[in-house]
């Protein structure tokens, strides 16, 4: 039986091409390592082209996503076996314009660490007999025991800088080549989009070599109405192995800045002529509004909190917290005031995530981070983006927050903390020690970067003191905007075994190579 897996369908007219020769369209159909894009043009039965995805699932409970080309019926068919012998139905919303057409039905009962196969179909709300063909998707459960290890991916920062869907490459092979890892879920570190980046037909390289891009008309230009922002994150599943990629592998996502401009913080008002709207307000809760329907968050979904940050309970070996660094930090700035309550993540998510470690008896706590601690990010010549501003004394502005929320944990002897992000373009791996440090009221612990997936490669940032960060690992290219022809492309893996609770954090580069491999034993996690 053939089974879809997202990759049916043809290029439609607003999915083109652009500025190729005249042959050029035929390279959407095999050089996007997956087939043709989704189906635009409406046929006799609904279709779901775009593709399904899974989030946050848990030990008993997933959430699947899809969209289709018209009002349809979204039904979700579940089983224990490949043959769908025996299947277990859930009605699902009605997709319609006022969700772009996308929708999620949740999983409940789902037995805990087991491989479920499941199957969308779309049924025409007039006529309930007429419906897609089905397409297919598979997911692993949490474990309930720790006898069943956990392996995820994370990474973040697809398709910036104008490197886009390249058909010459097979679109974003990285996706491939993070599929045939087979791992458990894939955490997605943030700039999911690059809605402040549009994607030109082509980019010459340093060396002469020509990047083409598959183009659309919402990304030929910044993001700025509501039907921009979809596209914005449509356009990403015009890839046959991203589709493929998500029928696969769970997902965990978290936001940055670029699903709706670079560096933006509540309240900004945007000194940039290619926009005609200059709130970042306003453009935030546009993409947040298109962030929720094209990703299956738990939270964003109809009866959720509609907060980004969350936990994520992977079984007793793993809680992952899921932070959001953009929504209620401060304007970015020198960040030298002696005295921040708002901070990076405000005081509200503050408490929360205090709160949530206290509670959390998992044996690892990964802190998904969007943004890095100790690595210092500008925002301009004198503001700084993320929490370091370049000043190795006692904690001042956003590093205030950070210093409480690490000695909340050090005097409450919360074990298993590991951060992970991405953000900064280039890979590497940090080990935290008060020793080092000028504030010294914590326990040590590790911070791994990774990224970017399908986007530009950036030099190694510089270390700010405050929290006594020393740089184990780094592979990062020695300019700016490196083409991911060029390499610099990486992502993370992190294996907890069963047996005895170890975590192996291994740093990958795409092509597969494993750059560098550290282990932490339960309990002993701030070990060099």
């Amino acid at each position: 039986m053939e089974r879809e897996t997202g990759n049916a369908g043809v290029f439609g007219r607003r999915a083109v091409l652009r500025g190729g020769a005249a042959g050029s369209a035929a390279l959407l159909v095999p050089g996007l390592a997956g087939g043709a894009a989704p189906a635009q043009a409406l046929s006799g039965r609904p279709s779901a082209g775009w593709g399904v995805q899974t989030g946050d699932v848990t030990s008993s409970s997933g959430l699947v996503w899809t969209r289709a080309d018209r009002p349809a019926r979204m039904i979700v068919e579940t089983s224990a076996t490949e043959s769908f012998r025996s299947v277990r139905r859930q009605l699902g919303p009605v997709l319609g314009p006022g969700s772009d057409f996308t929708g999620t039905t949740p999983l409940h009962g789902l037995p805990a660490g087991e491989q479920v196969y499941y199957r969308v179909l779309l049924a025409d709300p007039d006529d309930p007999r007429r419906t897609s063909r089905p397409v297919y998707g598979t997911f692993r459960t949490a474990p309930d025991r720790r006898r069943r290890g956990v392996r995820f991916l994370w990474s973040g920062d697809i398709a910036g800088q104008g490197w886009g869907i390249n058909p010459d490459r097979g679109g974003y092979p990285v996706f491939d080549e993070m599929r045939r890892r087979n791992p458990d879920f894939f955490l997605c570190s943030g700039d999911t989009i690059y809605a402040d980046g549009p994607v030109e037909p082509s980019v010459t390289l340093p060396d002469g070599r020509v990047w083409r891009n598959v183009t659309t008309e919402e990304k030929s230009k910044v993001a700025e109405t509501l039907d921009e922002y979809r596209g914005a994150f449509r356009y990403n599943l015009l890839a046959g192995n991203l589709r493929r990629f998500n029928a696969q592998v769970p997902s965990v996502v978290q936001w940055d800045d670029h699903e709706v401009v670079n560096n933006w913080y509540p309240g900004e008002l945007l000194d940039d002529d290619r926009y005609t709207e200059k709130s970042a307000d306003v453009l935030a809760a546009r993409s947040r509004q298109a962030f929720g329907e094209y990703f299956p968050v738990s939270s964003l979904r109809t009866g959720g909190d509609g907060r980004m940050y969350r936990v994520v309970r992977y079984g007793p070996l793993l809680d992952v917290f899921v932070l959001d660094m953009r929504t209620y930090r401060n304007a970015n700035s020198p960040g030298r005031q002696p005295s921040d309550e708002q901070g990076i993540l405000g005081p509200g998510q503050l408490d929360w995530l205090k709160r949530e470690l206290s509670r959390s008896r998992a044996v690892w706590k990964v802190i998904a981070a969007d943004m890095p601690l100790g690595l210092v990010v500008p925002d301009g010549a004198a503001d700084y983006e993320a929490v370091a501003q370049g000043d190795p004394g006692a904690p001042l502005g956003r590093e205030l927050q950070i210093a409480e929320l690490l000695r909340h944990v050090k005097h409450r002897r919360i074990t298993g903390t590991v951060w992970l992000t991405a953000d900064v373009h280039h890979t590497s791996a940090q080990h935290y020690d008060p020793s080092r440090a000028a504030f010294k009221d914590f326990a040590p612990f590790w911070e791994f970067v990774s990224g970017p997936l399908n986007a530009g490669g950036f030099p190694a940032s510089e270390l700010d003191g405050t929290f006594g960060p020393e740089r184990k690992f780094v592979k990062a290219p020695d300019r700016g905007n490196v083409s991911p022809l060029e390499g610099g492309q990486h992502y993370g893996e992190v294996e907890i075994d069963g047996g005895s609770g170890e975590m192996t954090v291994r740093l990958l580069e795409e092509g597969g190579a494993v750059l560098f491999t550290k282990v932490l034993r339960p309990g002993r996690v701030g070990q060099e």
